[in-house]
């Protein structure tokens, strides 16, 4: 008598056909990620072969139209944009701390006053708040911004970025513990002396790295200074690309300023986004 052995499978999951291997969750990702790819190569396809490349070089990325942007790019339109972004973030810091101590004052008047700028300063649209600058003259006859083209550009950006900056420092001064202007007052300081001495240049250095994307926002915002009617020597980056632009009828122009914008912006923005991870490691 011969025995007779039967095979029997291995049973799977319930509800899983018979002899079919579940797919793990790891492999289901991977196979969800490689499609992701394929979609995503077939569409990049798609749209390269599409593009008319000789007529969007001719109109984008003409050589002779970009070299006749320089050195005017680097002398002229840059450095005015960073004289205008530059001085537009160290008013607004200042203003910004001014209205951030104003918050936080006991002083009901104070709060008011703060919560009032920081309110319709954050609200309004950047760019009526420069037409508002160019219309100074006539709502008030004979009065002038000082530094003329220069001080009405650091104006509109002192104004646009000081009401941003007041609540990040208000976060930043907050975020101080409350034992170290206790502890100045312990030792004979006075309130505004353990303020200046001890809380704001904690709070400074707390806030260094949204302050550092904030001053990425008002270089770009300084383009909103073509709406003063600058020309010539105040042109910044934006004006002198439009015009270069208009004058030989090339969007040329208008890329390489774009370019010019993202060199310098690019870096900030890392250095932003490292300060950052070094001082979330710090706490």
């Amino acid at each position: 008598m011969t025995d007779q052995s039967t095979t029997a499978e291995s049973p799977g999951p319930a509800g899983a056909p018979p002899g079919r291997a579940k797919l793990s969750p790891r492999k289901k990702q991977q196979i969800s990620r490689a499609v992701q790819y394929v979609v995503l190569v077939v569409v990049a396809v798609f749209l390269l072969t599409r593009i008319e490349w000789g007529p969007l070089g001719q109109n984008f990325a003409k050589g002779e139209v970009a070299a006749e942007t320089l050195p005017e790019l680097f002398t002229v339109a840059l450095k005015n944009t960073i004289i205008y972004s530059v001085g537009g973030f160290v008013f607004a810091f200042l203003l910004g701390l001014l209205f951030a101590l104003m918050r936080l004052s006991s002083v009901r008047a104070y709060r008011w006053i703060a919560v009032a700028y920081i309110e319709i300063f954050r609200g309004l649209p950047a760019v009526l708040i420069f037409l508002f600058i160019l219309f100074l003259p006539l709502a008030l006859p004979g009065f002038e911004v000082p530094g003329g083209t220069y001080g009405q550009g650091i104006l509109g950006l002192t104004i646009v970025g000081s009401a941003y900056m007041a609540e990040t420092l208000r976060a930043g001064l907050q975020a101080v513990p409350k034992g170290q202007l206790e502890a100045a007052r312990s030792l004979g300081m006075s309130y505004s002396r353990g303020m200046i001495s001890i809380v704001i240049p904690q709070a400074v250095r707390i806030v260094i790295p949204p302050t550092t994307n904030q001053f990425v926002s008002l270089l770009k915002d300084s383009s909103l200074v073509l709406f003063l009617g600058v020309s010539g020597e105040y042109v910044e980056l934006t004006k002198f690309g439009n015009d270069m632009a208009s004058t030989y009828a090339n969007a040329t122009p208008l890329l390489v300023v774009g370019v010019t914008y993202l060199l310098v912006t690019i870096p900030l923005g890392y250095l932003a986004s490292r300060l950052e991870k070094r001082q979330m490691r710090g706490r």
